[in-house]
């Protein structure tokens, strides 16, 4: 169902004059659910970085190692995905039951229109499940009935923030929004985690002030910065890396892109 055009359909909820973080990543991943806004927004994204895309999609292939480690390796059989945005290819779910069917996941996510979409997707999976909610209210994400039907919060969890925190404020205090997260589960519990890299690159500047000029939002921070979401956590090797460096399907051909630069993120055990 195309969203674009005059005067079309729009989900109870939903502002088609605002661009949507979740729509304008389903815009660049050249999907049908999203408005004439989210496509602008694309457009300038694209003009500021033309290997958005890739970026992108760059995003979603660490999500998919990510949780691959996690099930196969870790032992985690619970997942929680914080601003999961639009279903796509490969999703969360998708890879970790094709681990272990058994696995249980939750989508979270603030846009209207994922719960739906992501609801239709799962129709008929007993072990997944998505709920329309703010991240920043950790009470309302963990208290939600379809979560805890779900998820059993005394059990090792795993909690992926991954393509979210660069839209969250340092005013909004981001690192403390993380340990509310890690301090609700139990030792054992894995965070995965990242964020856009602030640096002197021309290509991450034009990025940083298109994301504020475009969505309001948009937070690079260092690599001290990064590190710091997993205070007190125990990293997986390699540590904090680029997103290409993280358990790579094979080995780098070689040195990293300048969009590849762009990006740290890393996994981290809540230790017992």
């Amino acid at each position: 169902m195309s969203l674009g055009g005059e005067g079309e359909w729009a989900p109870p909820g939903v502002d088609p004059e605002r661009p949507s973080v979740a729509r304008v990543h389903d815009a660049l991943l050249g999907g049908m659910e999203n408005f004439a806004s989210d496509r602008s927004v694309a457009r300038k994204l694209k003009d500021a970085l033309p290997e958005v895309v890739d970026l992108v999609w760059c995003n979603r292939a660490f999500i998919g190692r990510v949780v691959d480690f996690l099930v196969r390796e870790a032992g985690i059989r619970q997942i929680i995905d914080l601003g999961a945005g639009l279903p796509t290819v490969e999703n969360t779910h998708e890879v970790a039951q094709f681990a272990d069917p058994m696995a249980r996941v939750v989508y979270v996510d603030l846009d209207p229109m994922v719960e739906p979409h992501a609801r239709a997707i799962l129709d008929g999976n007993p072990h997944a499940a998505a709920i329309t909610a703010d991240v920043r209210d950790v009470d309302a994400v963990l208290g939600h009935p379809s979560l805890l039907r779900l998820i059993d919060l005394t059990q090792p969890t795993a909690i992926l923030v991954v393509g979210v925190l660069h839209l969250i404020s340092d005013q909004e205090q981001p690192h403390a929004l993380v340990k509310r997260y890690m301090d609700a589960l139990p030792p054992g519990s894995y965070l995965a985690a990242s964020n856009f890299l602030a640096s002197d690159s021309p290509k991450a500047k034009a990025l940083e002030v298109m994301l504020q000029a475009t969505m309001g939002t948009g937070h690079f921070r260092d690599r001290a910065a990064i590190a710091r979401f997993f205070d007190g956590l125990v990293l997986v090797e390699p540590g904090v890396a680029h997103f290409p460096e993280w358990h790579p399907d094979e080995r780098i051909p070689g040195p990293l892109a300048p969009w590849e630069e762009l990006l740290l993120g890393g996994v981290a055990r809540k230790p017992h």
